[in-house]
């Protein structure tokens, strides 16, 4: 009676084990994957770089057509 109750132990065990290993291989495929966190995160600190200098760009532009036109209507 007690091997009996070892054996479903040990297989709870290893079924446990299983389980997180395969849980830790999604986790790490999820973070370091293509498609993964850390990925996205440089992709988005990117565009964002981008969008930062895009809009820097387009308010200098502002200020110049705004600076010129006054220029144009003092003189």
């Amino acid at each position: 009676m007690l091997k009996g109750q070892n054996g479903i132990t040990l297989i709870a065990l290893v079924i446990t084990i299983i389980i997180l290993l395969i849980l830790a291989g999604i986790t790490i495929s999820l973070t370091l994957g293509e498609h993964g966190i850390i990925n996205m995160g440089e992709k988005a600190g990117k565009n964002y770089v981008n969008a930062a200098n895009y809009e820097y760009n387009a308010l200098n532009k502002v200020e110049s057509d705004a600076n010129a036109f006054i220029y144009n209507v003092t003189h």
